[in-house]
């Protein structure tokens, strides 16, 4: 069984759900999952910029209102779970957890204890991020040992 260390920061869509199913064909996946509520993430600027740079604005205006901390793990559970149920549903195997602190460390860490195949981050677009090499798939390829695909979520 071929496993993938999936790092989200919102509950997969219908469509990433089937996308990541049908990566590596008919080979069964396990998933370990690491849900990073998005108010704990990047500085709320730089996604603030991200969501303009997408032609988001309303977005871009309701990033300081994004959950953080305490607030935000409810609401990240809740999406862990419906990520984990969706995934059992297309017959995977998925256990996961919400990322309380430093996600590269626990990145690190789990893809070590499960011996994991690859890493796949799927998220939305981080153009900043991204342009200086600090979003995490650049900086989780410096640290994991194993492949590592970034992807960008869907919209529902």
């Amino acid at each position: 069984m071929f496993t993938s260390v999936l790092m989200i920061e919102k509950p997969l869509s219908s469509v990433d759900v089937e996308f990541v199913s049908t990566l590596h064909g008919d080979e069964g996946v396990s998933f370990v999952v690491l849900m990073q509520p998005r108010g704990d993430q990047a500085d709320v600027l730089l996604r603030a910029i991200d969501d303009v740079a997408l032609g988001q604005v309303e977005e871009a205006v309701r990033e300081a209102d994004e959950p953080r901390g305490e607030e935000a793990k409810p609401l990240a559970q809740r999406g862990l779970e419906k990520t984990l149920e969706a995934l059992r549903a297309h017959g995977h195997q998925a256990v996961g957890q919400v990322v309380e602190e430093h996600p590269l460390d626990l990145l690190k860490s789990v893809v070590s204890e499960t011996g994991a195949d690859e890493v796949i981050v799927l998220t939305a677009p981080h153009y900043v991020e991204e342009f200086f090499h600090r979003d995490w798939a650049s900086r989780a390829r410096h640290k994991v040992g194993v492949p590592v695909l970034k992807l960008f979520s869907h919209n529902e």
